[in-house]
């Protein structure tokens, strides 16, 4: 369920680049909102999402909520990633080895001969 929370939060093209951003360095929550065209309130939605899916974290700090990453839903993320690649490396090595595999080649005229038993 956490992965496809996980997809759902970067399918958005804000909170990856809230990723982006964080992924230099922590920062306020103004401080984020500051770098974007859209209001703080709406900021404020795409960090809850985020949260939820457990890409950043906040703390408090005095009267500020300080984001960054959390390596626990970049962990989650990332073994996923590893299986699916697992699954399609290990099948393109096998269309490796049977493209790898010497071809027989046959004339038209050998073959014509044995269907009419020449």
């Amino acid at each position: 369920m956490t992965r496809m929370l996980i997809l759902s939060a970067l399918a958005d093209p804000t909170r990856r680049r809230i990723v982006e951003l964080l992924a230099a360095g922590e920062l306020r929550s103004g401080e984020i909102a500051g770098r974007f065209q859209i209001s703080a309130p709406a900021i404020s939605q795409h960090l809850k999402v985020l949260k939820q899916a457990r890409l950043v974290r906040a703390r408090v700090e005095a009267q500020h909520r300080v984001y960054q990453l959390d390596p626990a839903g970049f962990t989650e993320l990332d073994q996923w990633l590893h299986g699916i690649t697992h699954f399609w490396h290990a099948r393109l090595e096998a269309l490796q080895r049977e493209l790898r595999k010497p071809v027989e080649v046959k004339s038209r005229a050998t073959r014509r001969n044995r269907r009419h038993g020449r």
